[in-house]
């Protein structure tokens, strides 16, 4: 699951742990994943697509996700994402899920 936050962008997935109890967070700039869990121990290992990686319990993973989107205190997202090339990235994104959009209209 990608998710896209004013201040940072995660990807989250169910990766290595054979119980389920805990998933993989990770992010691709220094600092996201602190900013949505500051209790986390991030490791940054070389040779992943994602520089910045923690595991986290299942359970404070969806109980912080869920506290973001009962925080949702806006008419639009594009402009609570203050910090420039952050936005720039979220634009690009935006645009590419229009193009997709607009293919497939009259299906």
């Amino acid at each position: 699951m990608w998710i896209c936050l004013s201040d940072a962008f995660l990807s989250i997935v169910d990766k290595g742990d054979p119980t389920h109890a805990t998933l993989l967070v990770r992010a691709r700039r220094a600092g996201d994943i602190e900013r949505v869990f500051p209790e986390a121990t991030v490791s940054s290992e070389g040779g992943s697509d994602y520089a910045f990686r923690a595991r986290l319990p299942r359970e404070r993973v969806a109980a912080r996700i869920a506290d973001a989107v009962r925080g949702i205190d806006y008419g639009n997202f594009k402009a609570t994402v203050t910090e420039r090339r952050r936005h720039d990235v979220y634009m690009d994104i935006w645009s590419a899920l229009a193009r997709d959009q607009d293919g497939t209209r009259g299906r």
